[in-house]
């Protein structure tokens, strides 16, 4: 089972960060991300693009999941982003920045930007959705059933 629907297990995932500059507000943000997400699966669809999300910092940090002390909020919160895209392969995302209608909307999503912009391709490891209720309660009694 794929988290994305559709998404190669070979497939590609690239990740923009944002920072706001202090001057622009998270629905500047909101308007310019969504115009570039509708070209994109309106050009792309058909071309390699499988899907994305963009996720805002909420602030909150994990105490029970950082290693890196104890804060209590992420001073990032509201102002960075990630831009998160789902492509069958790294050459379809390149050739999708190419369109001469994407580089218009890019650009105006750049100039939101505090910390320029650098997109990281990743190559997919491990993707799934949780258990429904009758797998979950299989999985833990087969768990229980084998441990040592």
């Amino acid at each position: 089972m794929s988290l994305i629907n559709n998404f190669p297990m070979d497939g590609v995932v690239t990740i923009n960060r944002v920072i706001l500059k202090p001057e622009y507000t998270v629905e500047d943000l909101e308007e310019r991300v969504a115009e570039l997400c509708e070209n994109v699966k309106t050009y792309h669809s058909e071309t390699g693009f499988v899907g994305g999300f963009v996720a805002l910092n909420s602030g909150a940090v994990s105490n029970e999941g950082s290693t890196i002390g104890q804060a209590v909020e992420s001073p990032m919160k509201g102002k960075e982003a990630l831009i998160i895209t789902f492509w069958n392969t790294f050459e379809d995302h390149e050739e999708s920045h190419k369109s001469e209608t994407f580089q218009p909307l890019f650009q105006k999503v750049l100039d939101l930007c505090e910390n320029g912009n650098e997109e990281i391709a990743y190559e997919m490891l491990w993707s799934g959705a949780a258990y429904d209720k009758e797998q979950a309660k299989a999985a833990r009694e087969a768990k229980e059933s084998h441990a040592a």
